[in-house]
């Protein structure tokens, strides 16, 4: 069986390395020609854990292949999958611009049936103006080639993409015939040898599916940072709180962790593009824009704490903060919290010392710029610091000598953005701690 994948970006090239490694012949198109040249040479475009031995090792077995020509691509394949960015415009809508685009292009080129799947995060009826720009295309050329429209949303954890696509929880397809099922089954039954997980609805639901599913998880993030903070003022324990709440299965213990807020590439997005496809339809979503409120107020809490500890100007102080990216395991720093706080600790005058394990390339070539001196590791960042910022939970971060850290820094204080540390252990070592609803 053979597949095409236009797009090497997250979803892209994930998919096509994890199809592949169950023995689909993949390709992977893109129009960027640097980028498909550097993973023809094994350089990745993208950090994520055990993908880029998936890519080497499936290109190199040539069941991976990759190309800028898209006709040629779609040549003998069965399945195209369309895994391209959808940007949100200033209204907070999806972009479908390289979508559509790809859908012209498809039916410029195709020459015999293709399942036609959406794998990027779309709105509602994007797979109607697809199946539309396609057949347009067809109808200029005067080609009466049949062809399916399906939507298959991915639920990706960045992080644990390869593992979450090669053993998923449940795989969401939407079909409008009998055919395209058919096709779709075929392709996913390798990942269902453990029983199935496929979940056949019609094309909206499915569409609707994705941005539900990231909406919710959103939802029980801000949630627990509104209640985080109203623990603060009541003098109780967020964390606390956290585990007797999560205790119960209705609720569950999973994303009610406070902390800084959420980021990505995801949950933002999708959160603004849901709440302007129900501006569209002529609804309100009116608990989704409580969330991205509670969010997007939720990255200057830590800089209040700040404030509060060392007044609004802080010229001649230095912060070292570990953690750019807005999540462990990704180099992904699209709406991460530590952009926000790091600007408005320069724009406050401080010098910011900033580590993290993967995604300082990606900071400095892309977000800061030479704004801020990227350490060489976590304790390099404290050197002469006068406190210490936890934004992201990497591994390492976990259990630093503190002893080691006393000696580095000038000022003994931490402010803990995910609550990781033991604040009273931390206050018998003379250090002060501020953590998030604690």
């Amino acid at each position: 069986m053979k597949i095409t994948v236009v797009g090497t970006g997250y979803v892209g090239l994930v998919s096509g390395a994890c199809f592949a490694e169950v023995g689909i012949q993949v390709v992977c198109v893109d129009v960027n020609e640097a980028k498909i040249e550097g993973l023809r040479n094994g350089i990745l475009p993208i950090y994520e854990p055990g993908l880029e031995e998936i890519v080497k090792r499936n290109y190199g077995s040539g069941r991976l292949s990759f190309s800028t020509n898209l006709n040629e691509s779609i040549q003998g394949a069965e399945v195209v999958f369309i895994a391209v960015g959808t940007p949100p415009g200033e209204d907070g809508s999806a972009d479908l611009k390289y979508v559509l685009g790809v859908a012209k292009e498809i039916g410029e080129n195709m020459s015999d049936y293709l399942v036609v799947v959406t794998k990027s995060t779309v709105p509602v009826t994007t797979a109607e103006k697809v199946h539309a720009t396609i057949q347009s295309a067809l109808k200029t050329r005067g080609a009466a080639i049949t062809f399916s429209v399906a939507s298959n949303p991915e639920f990706l954890k960045e992080g644990a993409a390869v593992e979450d696509f090669l053993k998923p929880d449940r795989i969401v397809i939407g079909v409008e015939d009998e055919r395209a099922e058919s096709i779709m089954r075929r392709l996913y039954k390798p990942f269902q040898l453990n029983g199935d997980r496929m979940i056949f609805m019609d094309i909206p639901s499915a569409e609707m599916t994705k941005y539900a599913a990231n909406a919710m998880l959103a939802t029980k993030i801000s949630f627990m940072n509104d209640i985080a903070n109203l623990c603060e003022r009541v003098g109780a324990n967020a964390s606390m709180v956290r585990k007797g709440i999560g205790s119960d299965p209705r609720i569950g213990s999973k994303f009610i962790y406070p902390g800084v807020g959420y980021g990505g590439s995801c949950f933002p997005k999708d959160v603004k593009a849901i709440i302007n496809t129900g501006k569209q339809f002529g609804y309100e979503l009116k608990v989704l824009q409580a969330v991205e409120e509670v969010n997007e107020n939720q990255k200057q809490v830590i800089v209040q704490k700040v404030i509060s500890q060392f007044g609004k100007d802080l010229k001649g102080l230095t912060f070292a903060i570990w953690g750019l990216s807005f999540k462990p395991n990704t180099d992904d720093l699209r709406e991460a919290p530590a952009l926000v706080i790091i600007e408005q600790l320069l724009k406050l005058g401080a010098k910011v010392r900033g580590y993290d394990p993967v995604a300082m390339k990606e900071a400095e070539h892309l977000y800061l710029g030479n704004s801020i001196t990227y350490a060489t590791d976590a304790y390099d960042a404290c050197v002469d610091a006068d406190a210490l910022l936890l934004i992201t939970e990497w591994s390492e971060f976990r259990v630093p000598s503190w002893e080691a850290l006393s000696k580095l820094m000038k000022q003994k204080v931490v402010f803990d953005g995910r609550n990781l540390y033991d604040r009273k252990y931390l206050e018998e070592l003379g250090f002060v701690y501020h953590g998030i609803g604690v």
